[in-house]
């Protein structure tokens, strides 16, 4: 009798586990295809305003729009570490858009990450965080864009790398990854506090941008830092006070800036600009005031954790001269010459937390193209920063980033050229 050796155990247990793995990416992968509907019963005026209102708050024009396209049509093009995606056409044209949806496959779609016709979506789709909503919400969402005008406009096919291109290994990372879920309010907290989860949890899926991921794009801490997608700004930790984190505010100040898109008085001054500026622009000034203060009670409320800082080194003598030149020729009219900036015009760059921030993305990038805050009912015609792409090199750039990130008590790390061109 062979006695069986711990290699060929090992070996065992691995195919079996191999086995048991493709089994399951198997059954991930079976689902039928719902069928088409012709005739949905007509929503009531109270379930399209409810549907319309729901859209603004989780801001979906915003991926659904190609630049310069019809809105919810689709077409925008997101870059991720993994290859280009392509948004959907949510307007109800029948060959191209949702008009063959039923109500269920839209509930499947936005609960549990599966088309209408049962392939399994992409997680760029942020089914991670709408599988949150309940019934009544995704179908006031149904409702809302069965009733926009349809666009008859076809996609272009993802761009993915092998093997994100493929549905096994969508199965894969869904088994991995992903766990269809309710929102379950928590008894032990506020309704206030629930709502303000439930909406930047689910709708508003703000994890989504702000949170570290794994190399397999899991989000691995919600309200951690991160790098957009596309590597062209920085999401700041909402966890840290020193980043993003609001602890430490007013909620007033908080429920501000979640609605003008700036504000003066908070702690170090902020002011939203790039991926958020368009957030404020396009959905949070719309939203109900209960609503926004129910989300700064639940962002107030995140457990304060402070991101790593590494040692910093200070700039090279020559760069802080010319970086001081460049900032005196181009800079110092409006924010100051010590970096006070001007009150209720330019912010104050002298401890700026967005300045002095370990990832210099977001600074430089507001030097290479310009700082626009969102135009808001709260700041009707706010004031902007030309782009100096053209008219500094990005040895220039970097000069003035260093100069600024350690000028006036700020202490944050220098910028190389090579950090300007990454971003540019």
């Amino acid at each position: 009798m062979k006695r069986t050796t711990p290699l060929r155990a090992a070996f065992g247990v691995c195919l079996l586990g191999c086995a048991l793995l493709a089994a399951a990416i198997g059954w991930q992968l079976r689902a039928d295809a719902l069928p088409h509907v012709s005739n949905v019963p007509t929503a009531s005026a109270e379930q399209l305003d409810r549907g319309a209102y729901l859209a603004r708050a989780g801001n979906c024009m915003a991926c659904h729009t190609a630049r310069g396209g019809q809105p919810y049509a689709g077409g925008r093009f997101i870059d991720t570490p993994f290859g280009r995606v392509v948004a959907g056409n949510l307007t109800p044209d029948a060959q191209t858009g949702l008009g063959l949806w039923s109500p269920q496959a839209f509930r499947r779609a936005l609960h549990d990450g599966r088309s209408r016709d049962g392939r399994l979506l992409v997680p760029a789709f942020p089914y991670t965080h709408t599988t949150l909503l309940s019934d009544a919400d995704v179908d006031a969402l149904y409702a809302h864009l069965r009733q926009l005008p349809p666009v008859q406009q076809a996609q272009p096919a993802h761009a993915l790398r092998f093997p994100y291109n493929t549905q096994a290994a969508l199965a894969l990372w869904q088994i991995l990854r992903f766990q269809p879920q309710r929102f379950v309010p928590d008894a032990a907290r506020s309704a206030e506090w629930n709502r303000g989860a439930y909406l930047v949890n689910g709708l508003a899926h703000c994890a989504a941008c702000h949170g570290s991921r794994d190399p397999m794009g899991g989000l691995r801490q919600a309200f951690g830092a991160a790098d957009m997608p596309d590597g062209r700004w920085f999401a700041p930790s909402l966890r840290d006070p020193a980043q993003g984190g609001v602890q430490a505010w007013p909620t007033e100040r908080i429920v501000a800036l979640l609605r003008d898109g700036s504000v003066a008085d908070a702690p170090g001054h902020a002011t939203m600009m790039g991926p958020m500026a368009e957030v404020v622009f396009h959905s949070t000034q719309h939203l109900r005031a209960d609503d926004l203060r129910a989300m700064a009670v639940y962002l107030k409320d995140l457990p304060a954790q402070a991101e790593p800082v590494p040692e910093v080194e200070p700039a090279a003598p020559a760069q802080m001269d010319l970086g001081q030149r460049l900032y005196k020729q181009h800079c110092a009219d409006c924010h100051g010459a010590q970096g006070q900036g001007a009150p209720g015009a330019y912010p104050p760059l002298a401890g700026n937390r967005a300045v002095v921030m370990t990832s210099p993305v977001n600074a430089v990038q507001a030097i290479v193209s310009g700082g626009f805050a969102p135009a808001t009912a709260g700041h009707p015609q706010p004031y902007g920063m030309p782009p100096f792409r053209t008219v500094l090199t990005p040895a220039e750039i970097a000069a003035v980033a260093s100069f600024v990130r350690q000028s006036w008590g700020n202490r944050a790390g220098a910028v190389s050229s090579l950090d300007v061109q990454r971003v540019q």
